[in-house]
């Protein structure tokens, strides 16, 4: 009785699946007459009943009754396809793939995958629907931009995955992997920050890249926007409006990981969290408002969709720095918790972040352990505002510089008192 009601219950699974993609298909040609299309609503929704038939039959009689009705399908549609190409109307082959596929996922549907094939089923139909949308974005694609994105690939899904995940070198502290990583992340973002500039345009790209960008990595964001406004100095103060969030962001990062793994931090870390992420948004704020005016037909100083070159670089820069975090740590040895908070929070507030929220949970002081981390915050965002400075002159280092040393003084002190 069970399995009864299984095998209808996966069946009707099979007719949904052919209704979804033949309500999409039927919509498209809505405006044909009756027998002008190829197939519509029924014969979608028959052919995803057909898979998921065979299935049933080829489980009793053998797989080549499954083999059988597919090529007889495509048979079909085939026939009916060059039907209708031979009276010179222009037919496009979606319509063939769209019901072979409804087949194969009513087949899976039945084979007890009911739920990859009905996802699978609702990505086919969005990607059958946004067809103008996809024409659209081919058409403006550029060729640097295929060429960028194909790097992008290159050096994240074939070269990061085969660096070996361990230390190396005086105090095992280069990871190639954390290394490359850090690299693959400034090109992302270097390149997801111009395709956000070319598609929302100069300001809302900047900020969509700083809110997002921080998200992953403050430091990588304050790197390139300070880089860029060395290009441009009239972009100088956008850019720091987009380093300021991007800034800001990672404090409710922080709150979210280290309450993530000891949920006893989050009341604990939330003000003085707050606080410093609301000094660097208020000014980011300020900042914004006082843009207004800017030119917005200005041309954005994003020439290359990839910086290779420059995130090459940011990976050696991180490799030196974790060298001499490292040496830090070791000169300062067992001293403290702190001492490896001020060495950590040079480079990075995730890793000390995870280390102490975990340490919380058995042999660490809660106190102790939010002290450590706003204190690798603080050295973070000091950190970060020399980098403005550095590379991105004067106005990008005051713009930048002053909110996150303000942040920074606040957070010490706040967490020396109230924690």
């Amino acid at each position: 009785m069970n399995e009864g009601r299984t095998i209808l219950f996966q069946l009707a699974v099979a007719l949904a699946i052919g209704l979804l993609v033949g309500i999409e298909r039927g919509w498209r040609r809505r405006e044909a007459k009756e027998g002008e299309r190829v197939a519509g609503l029924r014969t979608y929704g028959l052919i995803g009943l057909l898979g998921g038939a065979s299935v049933l039959l080829a489980e009793n009689v053998g797989s080549i009754v499954l083999a059988f009705s597919f090529l007889s399908l495509a048979a079909v549609m085939l026939g009916a396809y060059f039907v209708r190409s031979s009276d010179g109307r222009d037919v496009g082959i979606t319509s063939l793939i769209a019901a072979l596929l409804t087949y194969v996922l009513g087949g899976l549907a039945v084979a007890g995958h009911e739920s990859v094939a009905a996802a699978a089923a609702v990505i086919a139909t969005l990607l059958l629907n946004y067809k103008s949308q996809l024409h659209q974005w081919i058409a403006a694609l550029q060729a640097k931009e295929l060429r960028a994105g194909l790097q992008l690939l290159l050096i994240s899904v074939v070269a990061l995955p085969v660096l070996p995940n361990r230390g190396f070198g005086p105090w095992q502290s280069l990871n190639p992997h954390a290394i490359w990583l850090m690299v693959v992340l400034i090109a992302a973002i270097s390149f997801a920050g111009y395709v956000a500039v070319r598609v929302a345009g100069l300001r809302k790209g900047v900020l969509f890249t700083g809110l997002s960008g921080g998200l992953a990595s403050s430091t990588a964001i304050t790197l390139h926007f300070s880089r860029l406004a060395r290009t441009d100095a009239t972009m100088a103060p956008l850019l720091a409006v987009g380093t300021l969030i991007a800034c800001g962001t990672m404090f409710p990062r922080m709150l979210f990981i280290a309450a993530l793994l000891n949920p006893a931090l989050f009341r604990m870390a939330l003000p003085v969290t707050a606080l410093m992420a609301f000094i660097i948004y208020f000014s980011a704020l300020v900042l914004w408002r006082s843009q207004k005016k800017l030119d917005l037909e200005v041309q954005a100083p994003l020439k290359n969709p990839l910086e290779l070159r420059a995130a090459l670089s940011f990976g050696l820069l991180l490799a030196l720095i974790m060298l001499l975090g490292a040496a830090l740590q070791a000169t300062f040895g067992d001293i403290g918790i702190l001492a490896l908070s001020l060495a950590s929070g040079v480079t990075d507030v995730d890793a000390i972040t995870v280390s102490l929220s975990r340490m919380s949970v058995t042999d660490l002081s809660a106190n102790l352990a939010i002290t450590g981390i706003i204190f690798a915050a603080a050295v973070n965002s000091i950190t970060k505002a020399g980098l403005a400075a550095v590379l991105g002159g004067r106005i990008m280092g005051l713009r930048v510089g002053v909110p996150l040393f303000v942040a920074a003084l606040a957070g010490v002190l706040f967490v020396q008192v109230a924690v």
